[in-house]
Formats: structure tokens, C-alpha cells, sequence
């Protein structure tokens, strides 16, 4: 039995799976916690990774390993291979103020053109840019700027050189300064936020390539972001659209053609087997429920059976879920909102609808506008801690006009890191086919009013 090994080293924590590369069954897992903040040492995430791969038995009898990590942040290193300063997370908003100096100095229409996506806080252009105007000389000492994912997978062969680090197209579509078209760098756009183009960036392998070896031996896949992994794992193909209802609500789609939205609310990011991933991202998900459930002092279990005992579209009651502005639409200050109210609807089970069916409008509004950008979307792939409740599972088709998969829990990203270390392992044209369990279906027909209402109640909010 030939075993792979995949790596999810996300903001929270690190897991390694152990997985058969034939049948993709697991044989182990461990896992290890990561220090909290939106800045932090890449050597915890390496000391992290050692914890967990020692809790999952060891990598030593392993054919490959790739690495799926959180995507963008900032990772410079100086001649030597030492880390600058520590990495600046995806979730670091200090370069607010640089991502819309960027855009304005360019025009988003031209980011969109060149990158697939308008610069945002979260993209290494961004913070390379902060870096240069707040902490020159550490900008100074930088010769190379990689991101976790990149900075592992180094780890892993052993630290061999700057000169040596790789990554894959997913990760590289959301620095800001690669292009997913033509599939090379941006020098010029690097040029302009970091004033400088000499330093070293990681090679871009193909999706199945492996450019690098740990010491036993085993192959390091090229790796892939955290959202490109989940896909993988799931298998998502053109089609599907993989919704993750977190503490924020991602909705990403498998597609055969690039993006380019000049509105900045669809990211057109690669995904990890040479095709693309274009990507929503909603501020407002899970703790919609949370937040409900407090008010209505059940938990989240209880307060699924009341949404499921309150009427489809509420009776009217709206809750648009802005409870912390918005993302998409682009509503940075605005609030939520409680419309609707009468005598007749003011029941705990009409706010658990309303609160239900308005967390999926959101997240349908993220569908739409990968619509608008012409990707096929067929189905809804719904994972996530929200993807728990029975309520968003049942309702959900009613909102989101589509059917929808549940699939079995798991760790998807890590998972799809393991399916890319068995195909690098393989060497077959095309990832393995696993099965990694029975999945759920939910399927029942839109009912457009639910969303129109909504839509009519959003459009109100002050932006």
C-alpha cells in the first residue's frame, strides 16, 4: 500500500492526514494549534507541523506530501532564508489604506485585466506595500517574499535556498502580482507596490509536479491555498460551487475560463488542477446563526427546529444579516436589519426563519455574481460549520435555487492536499477518484419571492 500524506495549515491550527493513495482511505491523523493574531512567526507554523505529523505517526513512510495552507499573507525572507520580520496574515488589515492606494493609482479595471482580481488588505501586494512605507529597512533586507504554503513545502526539503522555493497557480492568483492567463508574474505591478523586482519568487509548478524532496525521500506535490485544496477535496469539478458557511461565507466555483471582475467582488483566483476558482466572499455566515440563537436564548440545535416550524419567506419578517457590514454587496459600514414585523409574525420561529433564509440570501447574492461573470453553476457543495445545521440544509435550495450536496465531514483541505500528493505520486493525467464518503442531497424548488422580498429589504439599507 503505497500512503500520501496532506497538510492543512490554516489560521487556527495544523492537520496532517495519512490516506491510501489508491483508495484515499485514512490510515492516520494528527493535528497541532497554531498561536492566535494576524501576525505570527512562520516557525510556529513549522514547529505546528512537526506536532501534528508526529501525532499522525510520522511522514517517514510516506511517497509524497503537499502542503494546502491559508492563502495570501506575507513571508519575506533575507539571503540567507531567515525570516524578516514575522508573516503577515491574510486576515491583517494594516493595509487597508495600501490595497486603495494601489487601486486608485492603476484603476480597478486594470488590476481585474491583469491579475483577475482588484487588490484587497488580505493580497501580498497590499502588505508589501505597507511594508516599504511603515518598515523600510526590513524591506530592505527582504530577498524573497513566498506564503505559508510556499515556506513550508521549503521547510519540508530542508531549507535548501531561496532560490529554491516553489508554489502552484492557486496560491500565486492571490498575491496580486501573478497572473492567472498568461500564467506568469506581474513584475511591473510588484514594481509598483514594493519598488523593487529583484527579489526572489517561488517557482510556479504544474499542478501534478513535484520540484522538491524531504529528506526520507518522499515527493513534495506544489501545494496549493486553502480554498483550491478544499475543492480538491471535495472534487469538485465545472459545475459545482463549493459554499462554506465559516465565520465568514465563501462561495467558490470550479470553472474552465478565467475572471475578471473590475467591481472587485469576484476574486479570479486559479485552482489547483489548471483550471480556475473564482471567489465570493461574505463577512456575515455562521454567527448569524450564533448571534440569533443567543437572542432567542436556544442553541443552534433549537433554533434549526424553529426555523424549520416557521413558513418559507417568513411571512414576510427580513432579517438582512449585515451584522458586521458587508462584503458582498461592498457595504463596509452598514448594519443589519429586522423588517417586516407585525403581530402576526413577531414568534421566535419566524425570526429563526427570517434568520435563516436571510444568512442563504446573502450567500446567494455571492452565487449571482459568479453568474454574472458567466461561470456555470449546477450544484451547491455545502461545507462548513453552518453546513451543520439541518435548517440551512433543508432551506437551502429554496433560496439558493439549486440543489444541494452535503458531503461527509472531513478535513477537505488537508484531504485535497493528500488527493495531490497521490497524484503526484501516480503520475496519472488527472487526480485519483476517492471516495471519502456517503454525501447528503437536498433538493426542492427556488421560491424566487423569498429572494425578492430580501432583495427589496437590502436594497433599502443604507450603504
Amino acid at each position: 500500500m503505497t500512503l500520501v500524506a496532506g497538510v492543512d495549515s490554516s489560521t487556527q491550527s495544523c492537520k496532517v492526514v495519512v490516506r491510501d493513495a489508491e483508495t484515499g482511505r485514512l490510515v492516520r491523523s494528527g493535528s497541532a494549534p497554531h498561536p492566535d493574531g494576524t501576525e505570527v512567526h512562520p516557525d510556529h507554523w513549522w514547529a505546528a507541523l512537526q506536532q501534528a505529523a508526529e501525532a499522525a505517526g510520522g511522514l517517514d513512510d510516506v511517497a509524497a506530501i503537499a502542503v494546502g495552507a491559508q492563502q495570501h499573507g506575507m513571508v519575506c525572507l533575507d539571503e540567507s532564508g531567515d525570516v524578516v520580520r514575522p508573516a503577515l496574515l491574510w486576515n491583517d488589515t494594516r493595509s487597508a489604506d495600501a490595497a486603495a492606494a494601489l487601486t486608485d493609482e492603476l484603476g480597478a479595471a486594470a488590476w481585474a485585466e491583469a491579475t483577475g482580481s482588484v487588490p484587497v488588505a488580505s493580497f501580498t501586494v497590499t502588505k508589501l506595500r505597507w511594508l516599504v512605507e511603515h518598515e523600510p529597512e526590513a524591506a530592505a533586507r527582504t530577498a524573497a517574499v513566498c506564503l505559508p504554503h510556499d515556506w513550508l513545502s521549503w521547510k519540508l526539503a530542508g531549507a535548501p535556498g531561496p532560490e529554491a522555493l516553489v508554489t502552484d497557480r492557486s496560491d500565486a492568483s492571490g498575491t496580486g502580482y501573478w497572473s492567472p492567463v498568461s500564467g506568469e508574474y506581474r513584475l511591473d505591478l510588484l514594481h509598483r507596490a514594493f519598488g523593487r523586482d529583484d527579489v526572489v519568487l517561488p517557482r510556479v509548478v504544474a499542478p501534478a509536479q513535484s520540484a522538491l524532496t524531504t529528506a526520507a525521500g518522499a515527493a513534495i506535490g506544489p501545494g496549493c491555498g486553502d480554498n483550491a485544496g478544499a475543492a480538491l477535496g471535495l472534487g469538485a469539478g465545472p459545475g459545482d460551487v463549493v459554499v462554506s458557511i465559516g465565520t465568514s461565507g465563501v462561495a467558490c466555483a470550479v470553472a474552465e475560463a478565467p475572471t475578471a471582475d473590475p467591481s472587485g467582488i469576484v476574486a479570479g483566483f486559479a485552482d489547483a488542477t489548471g483550471r480556475y476558482l473564482p471567489l465570493v466572499c461574505t463577512l456575515n455566515a455562521a454567527r448569524v446563526l450564533s448571534a440569533t440563537a443567543e437572542l432567542l436564548g436556544v442553541d443552534l440545535d433549537r433554533l434549526a427546529e424553529l426555523a424549520l416550524a416557521g413558513p418559507g419567506g417568513a411571512d414576510g419578517l427580513v432579517l438582512v444579516p449585515y451584522l458586521e457590514g458587508e462584503r458582498t454587496p461592498n457595504r463596509p459600514h452598514a448594519k443589519g436589519v429586522l423588517h417586516g414585523l407585525t403581530l402576526g409574525n413577531a414568534t421566535p420561529a419566524h425570526l429563526a426563519r427570517a434568520a435563516v433564509e436571510g444568512l442563504l440570501c446573502g450567500l446567494a447574492d455571492g452565487i449571482d455574481a459568479l453568474v454574472e461573470q458567466g461561470v456555470r453553476v449546477d450544484r451547491v457543495l455545502l461545507i462548513g460549520g453552518g453546513a451543520r445545521s439541518e435548517a440551512v440544509r433543508r432551506i437551502g435550495p429554496a433560496v439558493l435555487g439549486r440543489p444541494i450536496v452535503v458531503p461527509a465531514p472531513g478535513e477537505y483541505v488537508a484531504d485535497g492536499a493528500a488527493r495531490q500528493a497521490a497524484w503526484v505520486a501516480g503520475g496519472a493525467p488527472e487526480p485519483p477518484a476517492w471516495d471519502l464518503g456517503e454525501a447528503a442531497s437536498y433538493v426542492e424548488c427556488a421560491q424566487p419571492a423569498i429572494r425578492a422580498r430580501y432583495a427589496d429589504v437590502r436594497d433599502l439599507i443604507e450603504r
